[in-house]
């Protein structure tokens, strides 16, 4: 039975994983802010087969509380197979370039809280000795464009992280995956107008799943993406820098 932790457990893609894990029959932690949501979640959770179904409260931004309530959830189930950080938000590009104040606030949800919690798990992980460090970055950090860079560098950021991690612990026979997503639609994209790049959260999730039982290193999902992005990402820049991307 695998114990597995989810951390922004509420979000569209998190919520589509845990229920392909529930049905697996695996023992789950949910963490989150929306505590009415997480009770909910836990309890399908149950319904759909999961061994069991624990939840607690958690402000990613609180950095303070991010290592009492990890110690909770590993005091609780003991040591967890599987932690998916999967929480973020979009933020509005022109918002930011207008204020610094948001532009922090945002870096600091979808990088630095990451971070944070990295830091403590990978740690943590270092001394069971095994398991899957799995997060949820974006195809945005690969180039910076000027739609949502301060996204971009967010998510950006974090890859960078999560590549020296795996640097750091392939000797220790622990996986450190990056989840490289494109558009998505979700409650998060929902102003979006949808076209054929769009997938559904629980293709997300399924290819999560997957991803991390062949103990992949990076995965970009739908797989296309990966091929998008490597073009993208060899645009010489004299010609990259006057597209309105």
């Amino acid at each position: 039975m695998q114990k597995i932790l989810i951390i922004g457990a509420t979000s569209s893609i998190a919520e589509a994983t845990l229920r392909l894990y529930a049905h697996q029959g695996a023992e789950l932690y949910l963490l989150g802010r929306d505590e009415e949501k997480l009770e909910t979640l836990a309890n399908d959770a149950k319904i759909r087969g999961a061994a069991e179904a624990h939840w607690a409260k958690l402000d990613v931004n609180d950095i303070d509380q991010h290592a009492s309530v990890l110690q909770t959830a590993f005091s609780s189930v003991g040591t967890f197979d599987v932690v998916l950080i999967a929480h973020g938000t979009l933020p509005d590009q022109q918002a930011c370039q207008e204020s610094i104040h948001t532009t922090l606030r945002e870096l600091n949800t979808n990088a630095i809280s990451t971070v944070s919690l990295l830091t403590w798990l990978a740690n943590q992980m270092e001394i069971q000795g095994y398991g899957t460090l799995a997060v949820i970055t974006s195809v945005a950090g690969d180039r910076g464009r000027q739609s949502n860079y301060v996204y971009g560098a967010a998510k950006g950021m974090v890859s960078i992280f999560l590549q020296g991690l795996r640097n750091r612990l392939a000797s220790k026979d622990i996986q450190v995956l990056d989840i490289k997503p494109g558009f998505v639609d979700t409650p998060m994209t929902a102003g979006f107008k949808k076209g054929p790049l769009w997938a559904k959260p629980q293709t997300i999730a399924q290819s999560i799943v997957k991803a991390i039982d062949k103990q992949r290193d990076t995965l970009y999902t739908p797989f296309f993406w990966r091929w998008i992005m490597l073009i993208i990402r060899n645009i010489p820049e004299f010609i990259f820098k006057k597209m309105k991307l």
